[in-house]
């Protein structure tokens, strides 16, 4: 059967490289640095229990029946008094409860983007974004990253000769850089956004995953200082430190354009599910998440210090790092030419798989790079896999 009948814009939009790694994370024996899923042995069962014991007991009616497509007010004043922590401040109705941070990037782009429309992003940048981004067929511009994120004066170079609508970021402990956007930049980043009145897209699921005793400050709360709050847009998740499976995030917005991801909302899935909703509201509020948070981080942060090391001693003369400072991915590169999309299939003979770099790039791929997840994988298993990296080489 002919694929005519199909959308072009559709039919032009890539499968996730990291998507069709994960056929061979499942193969016996691999060792997978690729997927960027969070450790399920670290989920909360008991207080996940606790909280499904609440929603069946107290909330049932409302778990399993339709809801407000802004999602539920218990939630959204919940999720105020957690970005508190985070230094944002706002009121439930700024909130919008999404079916995870992915849709509130496909409701952004479609909300924001006209075709044609340039979007800058970063290089490296996350994936899925660019899916995104692509389908709502925008124009894709990108500047460098270094180890303090972004490099903000190459986006300013940009912006004095290009008009653009957005820039969409992960600045802490960013997905698959693992690089942390400097509170200098933030501020500069804030400050070009006002000037040249484009809006940012602040996409944040992996801040609270800290290995630091510093809270950086979000480009969101940066914003208000400099009265730029109409241009910043804020994005968070509850599957990096709860489940994914809840499918459960969240969009911070200014009402100039929170009116219309709640109209897109109700024509796009009425609402985020009530059941899952009610489990995270209930989660809050069990108390729990401040010492789940402190077991993650911990756990996280010793597999990072684990794979550097190793990669340190046993690949140091080929590849070069920058430590991320939190979050859940390795971002490396080979200090000479070097295809990693033709090395994973030596790589996957010997049963180590990863996410080649070259697919997190908008333009100008770099094929020497390539993205390690470490926060699902066994200490052991680890320095087996750094070992099977180097048995690839030779």
């Amino acid at each position: 059967m002919s694929d005519e009948r199909i959308s072009e814009k559709v039919k032009n939009v890539q499968s996730s490289a990291i998507r069709e790694l994960l056929k061979h994370s499942k193969m016996e024996g691999v060792i997978s640095l690729g997927g960027g899923i969070p450790n399920p042995d670290l989920f909360d069962r008991e207080g996940l229990q606790m909280a499904m014991d609440k929603v069946l007991s107290v909330s049932w009616k409302d778990a399993f029946q339709y809801g407000l497509s802004e999602g539920s007010p218990d939630l959204r004043e919940a999720i105020c008094q957690l970005l508190k922590q985070r230094l944002i401040t706002c009121h439930p109705d700024d909130v919008v409860i999404t079916s995870g941070s992915q849709q509130s990037l496909d409701m952004l782009a479609r909300v924001l983007i006209n075709p044609g429309d340039v979007i800058v992003v970063e290089r490296p940048t996350y994936l899925a974004a660019l899916q995104v981004f692509h389908l709502a067929e925008a124009q894709l511009a990108s500047v460098g990253t270094d180890g303090e994120g972004m490099k903000v004066d190459e986006l300013e170079e940009l912006v004095k000769t290009t008009t653009i609508k957005a820039v969409y970021i992960v600045p802490t402990f960013g997905n698959p850089g693992g690089v942390t956007l400097s509170d200098e930049r933030r501020k500069k980043l804030v400050a070009l956004s006002k000037r040249y009145n484009f809006v940012i897209i602040e996409d944040d699921p992996y801040s609270e995953i800290n290995f630091t005793d510093k809270l950086f400050k979000p480009l969101t709360a940066w914003a208000k200082e400099i009265d730029n709050s109409e241009n910043v847009i804020y994005t968070s998740t509850f599957s990096k430190i709860l489940a994914p499976g809840a499918r459960v995030g969240w969009v911070v917005a200014p009402e100039w354009i929170k009116k219309q991801i709640v109209t897109l909302k109700q024509a796009t899935d009425l609402h985020t599910s009530s059941l899952s909703q009610s489990l995270a509201y209930h989660y809050l509020q069990t108390g729990r998440l401040p010492d789940q948070l402190k077991i993650i981080r911990a756990s996280y942060k010793d597999k990072c210090q684990v794979l550097c090391e190793e990669i340190e001693r046993e690949l140091g003369e080929h590849l070069t790092f920058h430590r991320p400072q939190g979050g859940m991915f390795l971002w490396a590169k080979f200090k000479y030419q070097k295809n990693t999309t033709d090395w994973l299939k030596k790589t996957l003979a010997n049963g180590v798989v990863y996410v080649p770099g070259e697919f997190f790039y908008a333009d100008n791929p770099d094929a020497s790079t390539l993205r390690m997840s470490y926060v699902s994988v066994a200490d052991e298993n680890l320095r087996k896999a750094v070992a099977r990296l180097k048995a690839s080489l030779e």
